[in-house]
C-alpha cells in the first residue's frame, strides 16, 4: 500500500519522512518546495508478534522430538510504502506553486498523511501564526476544488459521472500534528482536542514531534527506549503513525511461521483465505486446497505447529474462510 505524506511547505513533513526511513532520503531545507520530486521509501510495520513466533519456531526445532534441528528463522515484517510529496500552496488546484505536480503525485497514493504545523519556530519562512486548523483547511479546500474540476470535466465527456474517477475525497486521510517536544506528554488530549475542532475522528489524528523523531532516528533500540522514557512517553510517534496509517487503510496482518522465515502478510480486512493465498504467490489461488489456521495466542501457548495440532488448536478452513488479524496460516497447495 502506498501512503502519501503531504502538507504546506515547511511544516516538517520531509523531516518526518527522513525519520521514518531512519536515514536522510529526502533533501530537507528551510525553503518552499525543497522536495521537488516525490521520495519513496518502504517502511516496516512494527509487530512484536514476529519475534515471539520466531522464538517458538526455533524452540520447536531444537526440541528432542524435532525431526530436523533448525536455527532461529529470519523475521520479515509487513511494510507500508510512504511517499514524500512536494508542498502545495493555496491555488494548487489551479496550478499555483507546484500544484499540477502535487495533484498528479497524490492521485497515485492509496491514503493521505497530512502533516500540519503545531510547533513554534521563528526561522520558518512561512508567514503568519501557528494555525494547524487553517493549514488543514487550505489543503482540504485545494483537494475538494481539484475533485470538482475532475467531476466537471467528466460530465462534459459523459452523461453520468464515472464512479471509478480518482477523486481525493475517496482516499482515507490521517492528520499528523507536528508539535513541540513539550507537548508529547499530552499527545492524546491534544489529538482529541484537534479532532473535535476539525470534525475528524480521534483515530484520524496522530501527535508527533518530527524534531524528536529525527533525533531518535540515529539511536539504537536501547538508547531510543531510554530517550522515550526521559520524555515520559512509551511509544515513538512514528510507531503510532505507522500503526494508524495501517489501520486507516483497513488492513490486517496474517502470519506464516516456518523454518525458512517468519513473515507478516498484509491484506484488506474481510479478505478470504483464497485471496490471502494469492498475496504469497498468485499460483496458490488456482492450486488452493485448504488453509490450516491457528490463532496467534494459541500458537504461542501451544509452542508451535506440532503441539497446536496435537491439542486441537489448528483447524482446516476452505477458500471462503475470512482471515482474521493475527491468524497463523499454512496453506495446503496442490500440484
Amino acid at each position: 500500500m502506498k501512503v502519501g505524506i503531504v502538507g504546506l511547505p515547511n511544516v516538517g513533513k520531509s523531516t518526518l519522512f527522513n525519520a521514518l526511513l531512519k536515514k536522510q532520503q529526502a533533501y530537507v531545507a528551510n525553503f518552499p518546495f525543497a522536495t521537488i520530486e516525490p521520495n519513496v521509501g518502504i517502511v516496516p510495520v512494527p509487530d512484536s508478534r514476529l519475534d515471539k513466533l520466531a522464538d517458538v519456531v526455533e524452540a520447536e526445532g531444537l526440541s528432542p522430538s524435532a525431526s530436523l534441528r533448525i536455527s532461529r528463522p529470519p523475521v520479515v515484517p509487513s511494510v507500508v510504502q510512504f511517499v514524500d510529496i512536494a508542498g502545495l500552496v493555496a491555488g494548487a488546484s489551479k496550478g499555483e506553486g507546484l500544484g499540477n505536480k502535487f495533484l498528479a503525485h497524490i492521485r497515485e497514493v492509496d491514503a493521505i498523511v497530512h502533516v500540519v504545523r503545531d510547533f513554534s519556530d521563528p526561522d520558518i519562512i512561512r508567514a503568519g501564526s501557528v494555525d494547524p486548523k487553517s493549514d488543514l483547511e487550505i489543503v482540504r479546500m485545494e483537494l475538494e476544488l481539484a475533485d470538482l474540476d475532475t467531476l466537471e470535466r467528466s460530465k462534459n465527456k459523459k452523461s453520468e459521472v464515472d464512479r471509478s474517477l480518482p477523486l481525493f475525497g475517496k482516499k482515507p486521510i490521517l492528520v499528523v500534528l507536528n508539535v513541540d517536544e513539550e507537548e508529547l506528554t499530552s499527545a492524546d488530549a491534544r489529538a482529541e482536542e484537534f479532532a473535535t475542532l476539525t470534525g475528524l475522528s480521534k483515530d484520524q489524528v496522530v501527535v508527533v514531534s518530527a524534531k524528536v523523531e529525527s533525533e531518535l532516528a540515529g539511536l539504537s533500540v536501547e538508547d531510543e527506549r531510554e530517550y522515550l522514557a526521559q520524555l515520559g512517553i512509551k511509544e515513538s510517534g512514528l510507531e503510532r503513525l505507522i500503526k494508524k496509517a495501517f489501520a486507516t487503510l483497513g488492513l490486517i496482518t496474517f502470519l506464516t511461521a516456518g523454518e525458512k522465515e517468519v513473515r507478516a502478510w498484509t491484506i484488506r480486512r474481510g479478505e478470504t483465505a483464497l485471496r490471502a493465498s494469492g498475496v504469497i504467490h498468485t499460483d496458490f489461488m488456482s492450486k488452493f486446497i485448504k488453509a490450516e489456521i491457528v490463532g496467534f495466542e494459541d500458537f504461542i501457548e501451544a509452542g508451535g505447529w506440532k503441539k497446536s495440532r496435537e491439542l486441537g488448536k489448528a483447524r482446516l478452513e476452505g477458500k471462503e474462510y475470512v482471515i482474521k488479524d493475527g491468524d497463523v496460516v499454512e496453506f495446503k497447495i496442490g500440484a
